[in-house]
């Protein structure tokens, strides 16, 4: 499998040596080489809407955004993110089976293109919030297929009992659509029959079966066909043995496909929707060795992030378990106290209190030792967003896109103050909190008023010395009433409460009631 880009391991160590690990990297040329690639093999008159489930971020939407994509959302802060990354809401669809009153609001103010409906009970709640606030708002309707799509999809997502959209049967016995709903603007179908395709031609056979099917249940439901969204499902190799798609396949039979019903069909709108294509490929996973040791004439690397980060490299949801692509970055053969074998069988996990943090199992490297830097590639979609980030309280990792020669902090890691700020302490104690509960509790409240955290913090510190002014110490002890679960006496209340930590420490502690 090539490599992925033009960033050298040189240039992926030093950003992980500058933003730390574990760390999502993404190269901004071989996003836009996707797009440029899945825009070149796509007929002109089908518009690509990039599925931001695949990854979120809003950096990586506004790129793909600046170079003439479209949006697919599927939450309200994924709404936003479009809308903030430059995205005309004309060209934003809201996908979802189970969106909620407040997401169908927003979509509606918003003014975006369409909302794909996906239930009868969702039309009729979408036909009360357009009513609210005096909208038709448009709609596509998607149909649940009764017939699987062709062969060669990692998921096929039609001819069974799905939560997605409506069934075929059911639509094509609903009647008439638009007169039993006619607050909501019906414009045409949406379909998708699977996700993970590396067969160009399986792609462009579940097209013509899309457009076949949006016609018809158009047809019965006396919906217009004025859009149709065939869906799409395009993947990229990631195992020994598999390829990325044939793109100059997938040109030749979509412009047949696209061809035919355009001849029948010349103003329908057509929408194709792309993540795992666009994204997948710009993204490494970037991880630091820790500790490498045996068991049982296995070698292990234990990293400092694994499955919490990166789900999907750990197999899961696979039935045979694969590895991702991996390079070691910064490996030395010659460095001490590395053990005199040659390249062996690897298995590399996180840091994560479960067997199942695995990430590469008896992968071929070099002997590494710890300090050695791993980037797992292809990592651009799905990663930590598809992820348990909050097992063990490890936090999101930090992500940086490396563009034409420079590189951008596009999310922040997590720290624990970031964990920590987001819970409510209520104390259930019989007993007086001790002294070193007070001063973490001191911490905590003071790493979240400065939004950094403090690893130690001596009680001979000055609060001042911190970086509180006046009102943030005023801040602090309205912050501390809260988690300490104390009421401040004015009367007791005294300039030297806030000379120190210790001076702090000693009022809460006198003022915090026993439960």
């Amino acid at each position: 499998m090539k490599q992925d880009g033009t960033m050298s391991p040189a240039t992926v160590a030093a950003l992980a040596e500058e933003y730390g690990t574990p760390l999502f990297v993404y190269d901004g040329c071989v996003l836009a080489e996707s797009f440029r690639e899945l825009r070149t093999a796509l007929p002109p008159e089908m518009e690509i809407f990039y599925s931001l489930k695949a990854n979120p971020n809003i950096s990586i939407t506004g790129l793909l955004a600046g170079y003439g994509a479209c949006a697919e959302v599927s939450s309200l802060v994924e709404l936003r993110t479009a809308v903030m990354a430059g995205v005309d809401p004309r060209d934003i669809i809201f996908l979802g089976p189970g969106k909620s009153p407040e997401e169908l609001a927003a979509a509606v103010a918003t003014g975006i293109y369409a909302v794909v409906v996906e239930s009868f009970d969702e039309m009729a709640e979408l036909s009360g919030v357009g009513a609210d606030q005096d909208v038709r708002q448009r709609v596509l309707v998607r149909v649940n297929p009764a017939a699987a799509g062709s062969a060669g999809a990692g998921l096929t997502m039609g001819g069974k009992p799905r939560q997605f959209g409506i069934d075929e049967d059911q639509l094509l016995a609903a009647g008439c659509l638009p007169e039993r709903f006619p607050q909501l603007d019906f414009a045409g179908a949406h379909v998708y029959l699977g996700t993970r395709i590396l067969d160009a031609a399986v792609v462009v056979d579940n097209t013509a079966r899309n457009l076949d099917l949006a016609c018809r249940v158009c047809e019965a439901t006396g919906v217009p066909l004025d859009a149709v969204d065939v869906g799409g499902g395009l993947g990229v190799a990631y195992f020994e043995g598999e390829s990325d798609p044939d793109m100059a396949r997938l040109a030749e039979g979509m412009a047949r496909v696209v061809g035919d019903f355009r001849t029948r069909h010349p103003h329908t709108r057509l929408l194709f929707e792309a993540g795992r294509y666009l994204t997948a490929r710009a993204g490494s996973y970037v991880t630091r060795v820790r500790y490498v040791k045996q068991s049982m004439g296995q070698w292990f690397a234990v990293a400092d992030g694994g499955t919490n980060h990166h789900m999907a490299a750990g197999g899961i949801g696979s039935y045979v378990r694969r590895n991702f692509p991996v390079r070691v970055l910064t490996a030395d053969p010659a460095a001490p106290n590395v053990p005199d074998v040659p390249d062996r069988h690897w298995t590399v996990t996180g840091p994560l209190c479960t067997p199942s943090d695995t990430i590469l199992t008896n992968v071929t490297l070099p002997r590494l030792r710890a300090g050695d830097l791993l980037a797992i590639g292809r990592s651009g979609a799905y990663g930590a967003s598809a992820s348990p980030v909050l097992f063990l309280s490890h936090g999101y990792p930090a992500e940086v896109l490396h563009h034409q020669g420079r590189s951008y902090l596009i999310r922040t890691r997590d720290e624990p103050v970031d964990l920590l700020s987001r819970q409510h302490h209520h104390p259930f104690r019989s007993d007086p909190m001790d002294r070193t509960q007070v001063v973490e509790q001191i911490r905590t409240v003071i790493a979240t008023l400065l939004g950094r955290d403090l690893p130690v913090l001596d009680e001979d510190t000055k609060l001042t010395a911190l970086g509180l002014d006046s009102t943030g110490v005023l801040e602090l002890l309205i912050e501390l009433e809260q988690h300490a679960q104390f009421e401040v006496d004015a009367d007791e209340l005294n300039p030297e409460v806030f000379a120190t930590v210790r001076s702090l420490t000693d009022y809460v502690m006198q003022m915090t009631p026993v439960r």
